[in-house]
Formats: structure tokens, sequence, C-alpha cells
């Protein structure tokens, strides 16, 4: 037997089980100050990952990179004020990232539906933001698929911290698993996707090469974004 097999026998350790996986990055302040140069280091971290990614016949269309933020609080409370929603205090709301149909009335109907799920599950609706985007900095085949993106605001009452990360979680859960309920075809189902729901974190992604991601949402290039 050989030295992987005698170890597979002994520990937890099987070579079955190898694969190759995503590039993955993490950067973090070990005070936990947060700064806009996490947010910078991360984008180059993800720059630096990107023989991990793939195009297709578009060269510049990947097959997906993304970032995941600690909640940007003082730079959300700002754009929402700019739009006439009032915040809760940090820690007290959800928001959620989601790709919507280009097309108004589908992406009505999505809407729609997203906010009848948040009153069913006992939460509060603050409001809807359009999330800037520049189309140009992607490949064509992206933009020729590219779904409109919106975040929304979810107040979570009287919950704790813990129990509003729950039902932020089951809001999300019902929304993926019954988004045909609200009357839109299976094409129009195809754009319609929760990036991320949480009072914690908030999702950046799409249809991207790893260069392209900052020059695509231009809120990550924002100071304020920490």
């Amino acid at each position: 037997m050989d030295a992987l097999g005698e170890l597979a026998q002994h520990g937890l350790y099987s070579p079955d089980l190898e694969h190759d996986s995503c590039g993955v990055g993490l950067v973090a302040n070990v005070k936990g100050e947060k700064s806009h140069q996490i947010v910078t280091e991360s984008l180059q971290v993800l720059i630096n990952l990107g023989h991990r990614g793939a195009c297709g016949r578009d060269p510049e269309t990947g097959d997906g990179a993304g970032i995941l933020v600690q909640m940007p609080d003082v730079f959300l409370r700002q754009q929402c004020d700019g739009l006439g929603i009032s915040l809760p205090p940090a820690g007290r709301y959800g928001v959620g990232m989601v790709f919507l149909p280009p097309e108004d009335a589908a992406e009505t109907k999505c809407r729609n539906f997203i906010e009848k799920v948040i009153a069913d599950e006992g939460m509060e609706l603050l409001g809807w933001r359009d999330v800037p985007t520049d189309p140009s900095k992607i490949g064509r085949d992206a933009r020729a698929v590219c779904p409109r993106i919106r975040q929304v605001f979810i107040a979570g009452g009287d919950l704790d911290r813990e129990q509003m990360e729950r039902k932020l979680y089951v809001v999300r859960k019902v929304i993926e698993h019954n988004m045909m309920d609200c009357g839109i075809t299976e094409e129009e189902a195809d754009y319609f996707y929760v990036c991320s729901m949480s009072g914690k974190t908030v999702v950046y992604k799409g249809l991207l090469m790893a260069h392209q991601i900052a020059g695509f949402y231009p809120d990550l290039d924002d100071k304020d974004m920490a």
C-alpha cells in the first residue's frame, strides 16, 4: 500500500476527494477596523486570482467573479439618505442584492413578489436602491444578458441580530423556491437571482472577469465603501 493509501486508511484524508476549486482570497484587518483599503486590496487579490477564471467565445465575458464585503453601513446610509430611505441602526436592518429581469413588467412582478414575501415573513420593507453599473466595462456577451441590479432594504423590527439573520435567510429561500409564482416566464426567471440577503454582508458579483468588477460597480470605488 502506498503512503497516500495508508493515510486514507488511518485518517480523514482521502486522495479520491482531491479536486480543483475556484480561487478564493481573504483580506481582513486584524484589529477589526473597517477601511476602504480592505476593499481595494480585496479587488487586487481578485485580479491576482484571475487565472482561476475562464471565458467563453467572447474573451471579455468571464464565467463569474465577485466580492463579499462586511456591511458597509456608512456608505449605504449616505446612499439611502439621498433616496429618502431611513435606515435603522447598524445591525437592525438587512440588504438584499438582487438581479431582476430587464423588462419593466417582469421586473415589477419580481419586486412585488419579493415585497410580499418580506411582509409574509413579518419583516418591513424599507425601500429599493438602483445599484449603479457601467456595462461598457464588461464583455459583449455579458452585456447581452445583463439583469437590472437592485438593493432591497429590510428592517428586522424587534428581532435581535442573529434572529434577523435567520429570518433573512428564510426570506431568501422562500423567494428562490417560489419565484415562478410571481407570473414570470422561464426565460425571465433566468434573470431573477438573489446574490445575497443579510444584515452582515453584501455580495457584488456578475458574469465578469476579475479585473472588470471594480469598473462595473462604481460603488466599490467609493471611499466610504469600507
